[in-house]
């Protein structure tokens, strides 16, 4: 019982720790949409370049274009990568195109050898812009009408070569709601913010790819999307070039000035998670399955000591104490989430089913890398043998 009690002791003094950095994220994770362009910039009046890949968009595209045009900032070039799309995405962007100038539809190439498919597209994007900025978006997104400005602004006041907004994730079905909220999970509690952009270490860095900007002289320096042409988390892989060749980054909170719903029912969600978390521990079942055990310890095992102890065993008054600060100190988390996001009360009381189904597409991940057919997305399949061939063709060249 001793032991017992030492391990719940550290427990609480673990998420106590992460309560504290979670407060402080709450208070430095600014949105942009608080900064305006400064006068200088108004008047020199520089080209923002709006780069968009997109691949069987159809559903999403027309409404991206919409929000764009009608940005408060008019010296933009939307240009919009139609990925060999097999649906109508290239003719709704013909379409925008013909009715505003500043669109403009490029037909991708194939997909070539050692490049993922995203990561070639912006490629082929950043090719063809023009701009003194690059912002980086997705097809399914949603931007007020300052989201471009108010990023620029937010570049230029706090000193930055790159940043990216974290866009407010709109979680429509219960499989939505489950998963997708371990990204407002991972930045808030358990990354130091603040520290980002203060730290020069590329290790201590992330970035959502719905939207990214850069100075354009910071992506030519770091070799583009070129330089991380295998990466399948390609937008965590650009911020972390950014940083290792000593450039500043910061990311923000874009609830106030973009939208974006992620992934559409169940099967989106079961592909697009696959897909990019075993990716994320670069293949290492060993770091995955150590992630893993340490969320699941801190984020529901206590609940279920809680339950066990309160039903089941009379354990000693110290020991629940500590197991109900644990479980406290989970659903502050929670609860102020809920309400910073605009999510679902509900979703609260479903928070242990969260991390049953996180755990299971973890183990979906590995399995469709590592034993399966590999991970498909986008009509497209990703397999680690193609990952670990091209390591071996880059290691003997």
């Amino acid at each position: 019982m001793d032991y017992f009690l030492y391990y719940q002791l550290i427990i609480s003094a673990i998420l106590l720790i992460i309560l504290i950095n979670f407060i402080i994220n709450n208070v430095v994770y600014r949105s942009p949409s608080g900064y305006k362009l400064s006068k200088d910039i108004l008047k020199e009046n520089p080209l923002v370049s709006v780069l968009i890949p997109a691949r069987n968009e159809e559903n999403n595209i027309g409404r991206c274009l919409r929000s764009l045009v009608k940005q408060d900032y008019h010296n933009i070039e939307i240009l919009v990568l139609d990925d060999n799309s097999i649906d109508n995405t290239g003719v709704i962007v013909s379409s925008w195109a013909g009715r505003d100038g500043r669109v403009k539809l490029i037909t991708g190439k194939h997909l070539i050898k050692g490049w993922k498919g995203k990561s070639y597209a912006c490629h082929q994007l950043s090719l063809e812009a023009k701009g003194r900025y690059l912002i980086f978006t997705d097809a399914d997104t949603l931007h007020f009408p300052y989201s471009v400005s108010s990023a620029v602004a937010a570049l230029e006041a706090n000193n930055l070569d790159a940043l990216s907004v974290f866009p407010r994730q709109i979680m429509v079905s219960v499989h939505e709601r489950l998963v997708v909220v371990f990204i407002n999970i991972a930045v808030l509690a358990l990354m130091p913010i603040i520290l980002i952009k203060k730290m020069r270490s590329p290790k201590l860095c992330i970035a959502n790819g719905q939207f990214i900007l850069f100075k354009r002289e910071t992506y030519d320096s770091i070799g583009g999307h070129r330089n991380i042409r295998k990466d399948i988390v390609e937008d965590v892989a650009i911020s972390k070039q950014v940083k290792k060749h000593g450039f500043r980054f910061m990311i923000f909170d874009g609830r106030q000035s973009i939208h974006c719903r992620m992934y559409n029912g169940v099967s989106e969600v079961i592909g697009g998670f696959s897909k990019f978390i075993f990716a994320a521990m670069n293949y290492s079942i060993a770091s995955l399955a150590s992630v893993i055990f340490f969320v699941l310890l801190l984020f529901l095992a206590p609940i279920i000591f809680l339950l066990f102890g309160l039903f089941l065993e009379d354990w000693p008054l110290l020991i629940n104490i500590n197991l109900i600060l644990q479980v406290s100190v989970i659903f502050i988390i929670r609860v102020v989430m809920t309400f910073r996001f605009r999510s679902r009360i509900i979703d609260i009381v479903l928070h242990p089913l969260s991390m049953f189904y996180i755990t299971i597409l973890s183990i979906n991940s590995v399995y469709q890398a590592r034993f399966g057919k590999g991970i498909y997305w986008k009509d497209r399949v990703y397999t680690i043998n193609d990952e670990e061939e091209l390591d071996r063709q880059e290691q003997d060249t």
